[in-house]
């Protein structure tokens, strides 16, 4: 279990493949100077509910991963919360769809 921590305060538990798609949406509209909202639900343990936070060019974000390796990335998987992050709403963690991988040799390379 990673953590995804936010202005040295707020912080969540999320699965090291989940926080990488994460992080790889993130630091993709951020980079394009685009804020959005951030939100998830909170585990019970710590009360339940929900959290949003405002993710912008001058947050403070740390992404703290349990383990050493970096997961095979899901295409799918980062065009899913992609979409979610340009909407309204903002940024939430959707379940990782199936990658039927490249559809042609002309998709555009992953965001670093």
């Amino acid at each position: 279990m990673g953590k995804f921590m936010y202005e040295g305060g707020v912080k969540i538990e999320i699965e090291d493949r989940a926080l990488t798609h994460l992080q790889l949406v993130i630091s993709a509209k951020l980079r394009r100077g685009e804020p959005f909202p951030f939100t998830w639900r909170e585990d019970m343990s710590v009360g339940g509910g929900r959290t949003t936070v405002w993710l912008h060019a001058g947050s403070s974000l740390v992404f703290k991963y349990a383990g050493s390796r970096q997961p095979a990335i899901n295409r799918a998987w980062i065009d899913a919360l992609a979409f979610t992050a340009s909407a309204p709403s903002g940024l939430y963690l959707v379940p990782e769809p199936v990658d039927d991988g490249p559809t042609d040799a002309a998709r555009p390379p992953l965001p670093a």
